[in-house]
């Protein structure tokens, strides 16, 4: 009798609801139009701020939250609501575009700083994203679940000079989970409840 490996997908068909997620979930990471679409969807918060992803290199993306009236607050600076919220939005478009559609991601864990007032785009960086990269990296091919920290970096674009001023940091901590595995999680659950 041979043991098989609990981190290893099962070698089934995947459903029509499945293919079909997969889809969309490559769609929404291909360029800002479909990600638009999608969060509109199933992100209205982010939709509605306007954060968007830029690429700033082959394999470097930075996330950009516009300075416009639905984010600012009454002193006409950016709200700190829309910068911490947008906080978990671009720091989950990171670990989408790493993950893609095999895991879902869930933030456990997030704390804000505030350094400075922001009176223009917010810029949300990953420190060290090419450490994170290779962790994630690692961490797929194991197939399993894990945790995952980083630190992102909030920063603006002073208009007087052009030179990026840091406003915030973030410190969050997310969940990812391969969805072979909820899907067997799932199936044992109705097992035991058809028992």
């Amino acid at each position: 009798m041979t043991k098989t490996s609990t981190t290893e997908p099962p070698e089934e068909q995947l459903s029509l609801w499945e293919r079909i997620e997969a889809y969309i979930t490559r769609l929404s990471t291909k360029n800002n139009f479909w990600h638009k679409v999608c969060s509109l969807i199933w992100l209205p918060f982010a939709f509605r701020s306007g954060i968007s992803m830029r690429r700033i290199g082959p394999d470097k993306f930075t996330a950009v939250l516009p300075f416009k009236r639905s984010n600012r607050n009454f002193y006409n600076a950016m709200a700190g609501a829309a910068l911490l919220g947008n906080s978990e939005v671009a720091a989950g478009m990171f670990l989408f575009k790493q993950c893609g559609s095999d895991y879902a991601v869930v933030c456990k864990e997030m704390s804000y700083k505030f350094l400075r007032p922001c009176y223009g785009p917010a810029i949300y960086n990953v420190k060290d994203a090419e450490e994170v990269t290779k962790e994630l990296s690692s961490q797929i091919e194991l197939r399993d679940e894990f945790n995952i920290e980083f630190t992102m970096e909030i920063t603006q674009i002073l208009p007087k000079n052009g030179k990026e001023a840091r406003v915030g940091r973030c410190e969050i901590t997310f969940h990812c989970t391969p969805k072979f595995k909820i899907k067997e999680r799932m199936e044992r659950r109705k097992v035991r409840a058809s028992k």
